[in-house]
């Protein structure tokens, strides 16, 4: 397929993408905006405020600056007025990075992936850069430069993740199988970059999983709490939705405190304050229904936590110690370290950026000091991912391992013959 034609679906593909993303927050907006104030609101304010979220919704920060009425009429302090928020609802931008994915994937089986990466961003790009600029609001501020370069930069990520990839698994007549070439040259370390790619998916995975596990437990033992701060609310049927919907949105930031969680450093609810295995430290929480879930105390004991992430590590050392058997290569201890340090690392760098997006400011003063700590977080999981992994992986071959592995060679070798044998 010609580079053109690769690059215009793929632009395509990224303003579906953004056009998506701008309707799921334009939509419930507009129910509530029709509900509110009729049909004969003004309509100028709604559109501002969509894109603005939408930009919010992919990580950009922004800044609250509350109007002189609204100040005085619920005697807010002056020092409220204006706050910076940068905790993201993250199902937005998981949506674009898959998105995203499954465009450059398509793009490198078209056997043109860098022409659908440039096409696919570039197209990103200039739908970031007319939100930008048509979505000027007086209340949510977002600097400029971070309105068009964030939302462009999170589609970039997927859509090279996902070309190569394919491009690393299938080839692509190009860099991608020159650079596989010299890999492959290494002799048992050729196996070390794909296997601790693979092996880094399969923690990350694993730990997302038993996160959103432990999110599903804690609604089950503290689901009497969020009702309460629902009814506490004071909202209607109307509300109460919207503030269902918030909470769906959030819920991939939920996942990376609760993370954070089992790992043990936990996460902050406002400056001096913790949530951890080892100890909660709360003051004044604000009464967002799903922070009902906040555990409000903890026990020493809660510390056995630490081997879920161990655990996701030995499943992700567990499935790449099969695969190398399997295809008889990195039989050493050397590479085998290598995968195992690689993995963590990878893990770890995952756990880092997810931090970074799911921490920040959610109000004035105190509340300016929320989520995970990267720089703990990113530690914690290294280590204990680097502990699960390496016991798998660095393990003494057992016999039934070392038979396997001769059957697996006999039947290849009897594959093999040209001959039939009476």
């Amino acid at each position: 397929m010609q580079r053109l034609i690769v690059a215009l679906l793929a632009a395509l593909d990224a303003a579906i993408a953004a056009a998506v993303g701008l309707a799921v927050v334009l939509a419930p907006f507009t129910l509530l905006w029709v509900l509110a104030f009729g049909l004969a609101a003004d309509w100028g304010s709604l559109w501002p405020v969509s894109g603005t979220l939408w930009q919010f919704g992919h990580g950009v920060p922004l800044e609250v600056v509350l109007p002189d009425a609204v100040v005085s009429a619920l005697a807010i302090p002056k020092d409220a007025a204006r706050f910076a928020l940068s905790v993201p609802p993250l199902a937005l931008l998981l949506f674009t990075l898959l998105f995203a994915a499954r465009s450059g994937r398509r793009a490198a089986v078209a056997g043109r992936w860098v022409s659908g990466v440039i096409g696919g961003v570039a197209g990103f790009t200039a739908l970031s850069v007319a939100v930008a600029v048509t979505c000027r609001s007086d209340v949510l501020r977002a600097p400029l430069w971070a309105a068009i370069v964030i939302p462009a930069a999170v589609y970039a990520v997927g859509a090279l993740a996902g070309a190569l990839r394919h491009a690393w698994a299938e080839g692509d007549d190009g860099l991608i199988d020159r650079l596989r070439d010299v890999v492959d040259a290494w002799g048992d370390w050729a196996a070390v970059p794909g296997e601790a790619v693979r092996g880094a998916a399969v923690a990350t995975v694993a730990l997302t999983g038993a996160s959103a596990v432990g999110i599903a437990v804690m609604t089950l033992l503290r689901g009497g709490e969020v009702v309460a701060l629902f009814e506490a609310a004071h909202v209607d049927a109307l509300g109460a939705a919207m503030l269902t919907l918030g909470h769906l949105a959030y819920l991939p930031t939920l996942i990376v405190w609760a993370a954070s969680w089992l790992a043990a450093p936990g996460f902050a609810l406002g400056a001096g304050t913790s949530v951890s295995p080892a100890g909660t430290e709360l003051g004044v929480v604000p009464g967002i229904p799903v922070l009902g879930l906040v555990p409000e105390n903890s026990s020493i004991w809660m510390l056995v936590s630490v081997l879920v992430p161990i655990a996701c590590g030995a499943v992700a050392g567990w499935m790449v110690r099969s695969r190398l058997v399997w295809e008889n290569t990195a039989g050493g201890y050397g590479p085998r370290a290598a995968i195992a340090v690689a993995i963590a690392g990878l893990t770890a760098g995952v756990a880092a950026l997810a931090a970074a997006l799911a921490s920040g400011s959610i109000g004035p003063g105190r509340l300016a000091q929320a989520g995970p700590a990267p720089g703990a977080l990113t530690l914690a999981i290294g280590i204990e991912v680097l502990i699960g992994a390496g016991i798998l992986l660095l393990a003494p071959r057992h016999r039934d391992e070392l038979a396997e592995e001769r059957i697996d060679r006999w039947n290849t070798e009897m594959a093999g013959l040209t001959t039939p044998v009476d």
